[in-house]
């Protein structure tokens, strides 16, 4: 009885537009209260939540990416996939999806790209004459791709919820990220075909070369991240530090485009951001405690299993459960939320973790893209003057390349799992 009064006052929370937090927080304690439980638990389970040192890596990451921004290195990045891939037809579409992959080795969060290079690119696409529904929908699709390849705040924390390596995490995601890009580029290519989008500019090595050399040293800093993770030169934690020592380096020494009262800003914005996510991460701990505490995890094992054993079909229960959550919740309580819940099961199928982390990471970044949460979406009509409305049915049809890149992963194991296994497993 208590844990259904838990489930509705959450649900009604959410839907009359509490905040998540306050959502999982008030309900949570209303259930201890209930029990008979001492509150002063869920104080001692939201510290218990945050107490981890991997989380160290969510606030350093951030602050990567706003200094990032703050620099013009956006911009450098921007003009860079412009002289690379702007010669093809639909060329603004597949800059959007190039520096969209190379911004993904800097901030690892879909809304950093999306208010980061979305401004930057949608003004682009508009001077050059691309229909909004496009440069809006590409936009949007380009954006998921932050949290696959490394480094990835939503990997950060399903490796704490999950105890799975976040090293293994981060290496998995590279090609399935590379696969996202690949499709997104295919679409495009359809789209300025059907649409006959010109090519932006004609193939100039001169202007690669020049672009090449204004980039070079921004362009380090996946290699640093990813290559440091992957060599164990620092570990995934270390990586977001030695990200934020390196964006420093470049807008304060390099580029000289910092300025003292630029750190103070973004550092405010960071601490603004991660204590919203960490606060989070602690309600929903506590929520997930609850759930675990009262078996919810084994029950719905015991029902899934008592209707099939069989491994593909429990996959494709899995991913039809967190792609709906991930339309109503934000990616981070949910992540909190629906692992504890889901990770049993899915080994008692042998679906291994890490694999299981991509498959949830990239259903929730589908989630961003889709109504009513659509927290991209939300974002770029905010930085287009798009309506939402708008914004949804021009991202829709990108969803297509998304989910056959997800099909692929969730059934296709080892697409993700080749690169864990010979840097991490030596398979």
């Amino acid at each position: 009885m208590e844990l259904a009064i838990l489930l509705i006052v959450v649900f009604v929370l959410l839907v009359i537009g509490a905040p998540v937090t306050v959502a999982l927080g008030v309900g949570s304690l209303l259930f201890i209260l209930m029990e008979g439980t001492p509150s002063v638990v869920v104080l001692h389970r939201m510290v218990s939540g945050v107490d981890s040192f991997p989380l160290i890596a969510v606030p350093f990451f951030i602050l990567a990416g706003h200094l990032m921004n703050s620099a013009g290195i956006t911009t450098r990045i921007f003009e860079f996939a412009k002289a690379l891939v702007g010669w093809l037809h639909g060329g603004l579409g597949h800059v959007n999806i190039g520096a969209s992959i190379v911004f993904a080795g800097m901030s690892g969060a879909a809304v950093a790209d999306a208010g980061g290079l979305g401004t930057i690119e949608i003004k682009a696409m508009r001077d050059a004459g691309y229909d909004d529904d496009f440069s809006v929908g590409i936009t949007a699709a380009s954006s998921t791709i932050g949290p696959i390849i490394p480094p990835s705040l939503p990997l950060v924390i399903y490796g704490v919820m999950a105890s799975a390596s976040i090293g293994e995490l981060f290496a998995a995601g590279l090609i399935p990220g590379l696969l996202m890009g690949l499709s997104l580029m295919i679409m495009v290519t359809l789209y300025a075909r059907k649409r006959k989008y010109p090519r932006d500019a004609a193939f100039s090595f001169g202007k690669l070369w020049g672009s090449l050399k204004k980039a070079f040293l921004p362009l380090q800093t996946p290699t640093i991240i990813v290559g440091g993770i992957l060599s164990g030169v620092f570990t995934p934690t270390e990586s977001a530090i030695a990200a934020v020592v390196y964006a420093l380096i470049l807008g304060l020494f390099v580029y000289r485009s910092l300025t003292w009262r630029h750190i103070l800003r973004v550092s405010m914005d960071t601490i603004e951001t991660s204590a919203a996510i960490l606060m989070i991460v602690a309600s929903a701990t506590i929520f997930a405690w609850i759930l675990i505490d009262q078996q919810v995890a084994v029950i719905l094992a015991d029902a899934l299993l008592g209707f099939s054993q069989n491994k593909t079909v429990i996959l494709i229960i899995i991913m039809a459960v967190v792609l709906l959550i991930g339309c109503f919740m934000e990616t981070i309580a949910a992540i909190t939320i629906l692992v504890p819940v889901l990770l049993p099961i899915a080994q008692q199928v042998g679906i291994d973790p890490v694999h299981l982390g991509l498959i949830v990471i990239l259903n929730l970044m589908l989630g961003l893209l889709t109504p009513p949460v659509g927290m991209v979406l939300y974002v770029l009509s905010k930085v287009s003057g798009v309506k939402f409305e708008r914004c949804v049915t021009a991202t829709a049809p990108f969803l297509v390349p998304l989910l056959i890149v997800l099909g692929l992963i969730s059934f296709f194991p080892d697409i993700a799992m080749w690169l864990p296994n010979i840097a991490y497993r030596g398979n």
